[in-house]
């Protein structure tokens, strides 16, 4: 059966790369893998999602609305705008963190409260503070590391050595450091799902 996660974010959160690490380790555990991507206009600070659909033979790359597993956001705002490619009984990965687009930053309209408590009424929904935990190891970048590491947590892809993968796709001086990224992000899923803070 094919699997559909969805990963969207605003550009310079490092979406495309964490894509691609998913991509590269579900390839070595023999999936078939097709993937897409879809930039925003601007490079920095426009829309960003990628699309990655794995199983024994994937036909198309591209994820229907309402076909998704899983939605990765790496911002919250993002989160909303693609709630409509999650399936019925789909799950939300969501950074609880606010990047204004330009409409709110120039003042014509404010930016929507209340978002991570519209996706958890909506959808099984796991919210967390991924900037604020990247920037205690020490680098606000990884946040990307440690949403990829709640994603795995999220599809039970734990069986793959995600370490190496890392190692050998990372400059290695900072490879020690997405790798406590990786391990931060699938325990703070496995923390909250025991806590029972997951809900539907």
């Amino acid at each position: 059966m094919t699997k559909s996660i969805l990963l969207v974010g605003v550009g310079g959160q490092g979406t495309i790369l964490a894509s691609k690490l998913l991509t590269i380790g579900l390839m070595q555990s023999g999936c078939d893998v097709k993937m897409s991507e879809i930039h925003g206009m601007s490079q920095r600070g426009g829309s960003v999602s990628s699309q990655v659909r794995y199983g024994k033979q994937v036909e198309s790359p591209v994820i229907e609305k309402g076909g998704a597993n899983i939605l990765v956001a790496f911002e919250k705002m993002e989160a909303l705008r693609w709630l409509e490619y999650l399936r019925p009984n789909g799950k939300v990965v969501v950074n609880d963190y606010a990047i204004s687009p330009m409409p709110v930053v120039s003042g014509v309209a404010p930016y929507p409260g209340g978002i991570v408590e519209e996706l958890k009424a909506r959808a099984e929904t796991v919210s967390m503070d991924a900037f604020g935990e990247a920037v205690k190891l020490g680098n606000p970048k990884v946040l990307n590391i440690l949403l990829l590491g709640a994603t795995v947590a999220m599809m039970g892809l734990t069986d793959i050595n995600w370490n190496k993968i890392i190692a050998d796709n990372v400059k290695p001086a900072f490879v020690e450091l997405n790798q406590q990224a990786l391990a931060t992000g699938m325990r703070l899923v496995q923390g909250e799902t025991k806590a029972g803070g997951v809900r539907g």
